[in-house]
């Protein structure tokens, strides 16, 4: 088995910003997911927050849209990607949300 990062990227909402409805629905559908992929999830992972980017010439960048991660252990690239089905981060349809899947690879 391998491990594999997941990165949530896309212009999601702050918590803050959601209603106590809105912030509950969200956290149920993420307790669901968390709990129907439990045996894979390695690290639950977190939301990321302020962020910059700094260029090889020193200079900044505009940061990626990034916005937090979950680090799961499968067989395969197929089966870490087969683990994101019901996943929602990807909810919305509208293709403005991804989820980039990265092997770990050990040194």
């Amino acid at each position: 088995m391998s491990k594999y990062l997941y990165l949530y990227r896309g212009p999601a909402t702050p918590m803050e910003d959601f209603t106590a409805e809105q912030g509950e629905e969200q956290m149920k559908a993420w307790t669901d997911w968390m709990s129907k992929a439990a045996a894979s999830i390695v690290d639950q992972g977190n939301p990321l927050a302020p962020r910059a980017s700094v260029r090889d010439d020193g200079g900044s960048a505009e940061p990626s849209d990034q916005n937090g991660y979950t680090i799961v252990e499968a067989d395969d690239l197929a089966a870490a990607r087969a683990l994101l089905e019901g996943h929602p981060f990807l909810s919305e349809g509208k293709g403005r949300f991804a989820v980039e899947i990265f092997e770990i690879v050990p040194m």
